[in-house]
């Protein structure tokens, strides 16, 4: 084996116990972003998805798949319902082996993902004991038959209420984003049957981090929120985690969220601290501490944003703050935030994306996904655009599409899947993510010298490459289809080499001494 060889596998183990030492609870963040909080009027869906363990995640294009009379959905959890006759066609980020932590990005421009949000809600075996949860429940293929089946938000929100109401919910809690170039909705689920969806306002900005944020709801409202017919707040009442003679108008998050642990930063300050930071950095100023009220559900940003903004939000680790435990990285990586809790971009990140959804262009050219394999700060966005027909082969293992698309394919993948692979993009980016961490001052330092150039190009030519698409798409949508695909596949490949090559770069540096 030669030194080169070496190098990696020790990159490997060493990722292997970066990654296990992480929790395993999913650690996700969320940015909605209405069309009119927006620079340029899209709806704005950021998101990082972090998990601990070993993780991979793939990158591919699904088409759309028909289906005979009789054919069956088969749930995770043992359950059945009949497949539609033909499902959309998506691109799907697969993280293998987890119940939670897929997303999906649907041919209409529908895209959905999650974030955990605990609850007081009582165990899986309790409320299969009492009726709450039939048939096994549905946890994992919910977010996946929203994306086949909805052509729209709203409708995605309604078909994941359906199931829900049939099914219940397998997991404690959870929120379901649910966006398209429209709208952008934020489900708020409990194990069982019990849930509500609300809205983004088109002129504000949702921040979630692993608690629910709903807070008073307006069934009534139905431009603004959907509800389960199990009544969130007669449930609530019967629990007896809300009190109608408190005085005190009811609020799903007060009902449902888990009571802050002792000592927590939330205990402290009365909010959680990425909710907190994030909505600071979009206002423009710190919010006072502790605070006299809960946080609200969304807040009007001090000016509009632009993906960039949304990914600095992605990117962030309370800087700035007295609770910058690295003192601008000069104690460390800012991954740590040991005593304050997670930071929104950590080192269990897989996915960092921020999606743009227009709705005045042909949503293959006007819906992309701007994305980056590993953690925000230290790993590049590229742009895949939703026309595209296929992402390139290193972004994904080489399975056939329909036994990957098999619930047991997914909890229990082929042996090797985990293992260190050189020529797999994400073991090429997130060798970098970990040498950043080794010497995070002076690594950011060196990949965002490589890293922002590039992606200010990419931001630059976007006018361009959008005006060549959408002239080919008067002329010849194949054609059209085929250019998009090769500018996101180029970009994502580019990106790769250079990932390759800042490892080596990083190595002689912080390895060699």
């Amino acid at each position: 084996m030669n030194v080169k060889k070496i190098f990696w596998v020790i990159v490997a183990l060493l990722l292997v116990v970066t990654f296990t030492a992480s929790s395993v609870f999913a650690d996700c963040f969320t940015v909605l972003v209405g069309k009119d909080a927006s620079v340029d009027g899209s709806v704005m869906w950021g998101h990082n998805e972090q998990n601990g363990g070993l993780r991979i995640v793939n990158y591919r294009v699904i088409p759309r798949i028909k289906h005979e009379p009789g054919d069956l959905v088969e749930l995770s959890e043992g359950g059945t319902l009949p497949e539609v006759a033909e499902t959309n066609s998506l691109i799907w980020l697969e993280n293998p082996g987890i119940s939670f932590s897929d997303a999906y990005f649907n041919e209409w421009g529908v895209a959905t993902g999650t974030d955990g949000c605990g609850t007081r809600e009582d165990s899986y075996d309790e409320l299969v004991a009492r009726g709450d949860i039939t048939d096994g429940g549905i946890g994992y293929m919910l977010r996946r038959l929203v994306a086949q089946r909805a052509k729209t938000a709203r409708e995605g929100v309604e078909i994941a209420g359906e199931l829900l109401n049939r099914f219940g919910y397998t997991a404690s809690g959870r929120s379901l984003m649910i966006v398209d170039p429209n709208e952008a909705w934020v489900l708020s689920m409990v194990r069982g049957k019990h849930w509500v969806a609300q809205r983004c306002p088109d002129d504000e900005v949702v921040l979630l981090p692993n608690v629910h944020v709903i807070g008073e709801i307006d069934l009534k409202d139905a431009d603004n929120f959907i509800g389960s017919p199990a009544d969130v707040k007669d449930y609530a009442i019967k629990r007896g985690w809300y009190n109608p003679n408190s005085g005190k108008p009811f609020s799903f998050r007060e009902a449902y969220n888990r009571t802050p642990s002792e000592g927590s930063f939330q205990e402290k300050y009365g909010c959680d601290p990425r909710q907190w930071y994030s909505q600071s950095m979009v206002l423009g100023e710190l919010i006072t501490l502790p605070v006299k009220e809960p946080l609200p559900f969304s807040v009007k940003p001090a000016h509009k944003l632009s993906v960039q903004d949304v990914k600095d939000i992605i990117s962030s680790h309370l800087e700035g703050t007295e609770f910058d435990v690295t003192e601008e990285y000069t104690l460390g990586s800012p991954h740590d935030m040991s005593g304050i809790g997670r930071s929104i971009c950590g080192e269990s990140t897989q996915e960092g994306a921020v999606y743009q959804l227009r709705s005045w262009m042909p949503k293959e050219v006007g819906c992309l996904v701007w994305r980056t394999t590993g953690a925000p700060c230290s790993i590049v966005l590229t742009p895949w655009y939703l026309g595209i027909t296929e992402t390139p082969e290193i972004y994904y293992k080489p399975w056939e599409i329909e036994e990957q698309l098999k619930v047991s394919h997914h909890f229990d993948p082929p042996a090797g899947t985990f293992d260190y692979d050189p020529e797999f993009a994400f073991w090429a980016f997130n060798a970098v993510e970990n040498l950043v961490d080794m010497n995070y001052k002076k690594g950011l330092e060196i990949v965002r010298a490589v890293w922002d150039p590039f992606e200010a190009e990419q931001f630059a030519v976007q006018p361009v490459v959008e005006k060549i698409a959408l002239k080919l798409f008067l002329e010849d949508e194949t054609l059209a289809r085929q250019f998009l695909t090769d500018y996101s596949s180029s970009r994502a490949l580019l990106a790769v080499d250079k990932a390759n090559k800042l490892a080596g770069e990083l190595k002689t540096l912080f390895w060699a001494k």
